[in-house]
């Protein structure tokens, strides 16, 4: 299966070494046609604003909408989840999002860059919790009906919070798993997108 990892900004390498480990052919999108090679999509972190700028430049946000719509098997993190978002809270008025998940997303919602911390998630298709690492991320301030709330914050003033989601193939994480090197959410992911391929 081969898996992209959307290369306009982020950490892309990250990504694409632990999408390797479970056996991935891996390879760096910036292009319409880099796009096309590929089954399935991550969308790493960054910033969002900048990277809606650059998927214009680049001419991929509508090629990516469309292969979103087609059924294509994405995983954004960070940033990736606001660009995966179908609503967006506190972004600049000219900000676009590639969408797909019915969300409403807030940019920046623990707060700022020296707000950053890591701590537990307890995410449903693991039994153990998730040690997260959020910087500068957004939490999920409402759901659709079709929207499945994969994870919430377990502690502290955002204890309750939303920051995991999956409609359909698009999974959506608030926090960094490439990070930590802890591997499940790319295993999820794998698993996830190779039964959509294989139908």
């Amino acid at each position: 299966m081969k898996v992209g990892v959307l290369a306009l900004q982020g950490d892309v390498r990250e990504h694409a070494r632990a999408l390797a480990s479970f056996g991935a052919a891996v390879s760096a999108v910036r292009r319409p046609a880099e796009l096309d090679a590929v089954d399935a999509l991550v969308i790493p972190g960054g910033e969002s604003t900048t990277m809606s700028k650059l998927a214009i430049e680049f001419g991929m946000l509508d090629p990516i909408r469309k292969r979103i719509a087609g059924g294509m098997p994405v995983y954004g993190s960070c940033a990736g989840m606001i660009m995966l978002a179908d609503r967006v809270l506190d972004g600049r008025p000219d900000q676009q999002s590639f969408g797909g998940i019915d969300v409403t997303v807030r940019r920046n919602a623990f707060g700022r860059q020296v707000d950053s911390f890591e701590g537990a998630v307890v995410l449903t298709p693991f039994d153990e919790p998730f040690h997260a690492v959020f910087i500068r991320a957004p939490w999920v301030e409402s759901v659709g009906p079709d929207v499945e709330a994969l994870g919430r914050v377990t502690d502290g003033a955002a204890a309750g919070r939303i920051v995991a989601v999956r409609q359909g193939n698009l999974l959506a994480t608030a926090f960094h798993p490439e990070l930590t090197g802890d591997l499940r959410v790319h295993r999820y992911f794998v698993e996830m997108a190779r039964a959509a391929v294989d139908g």
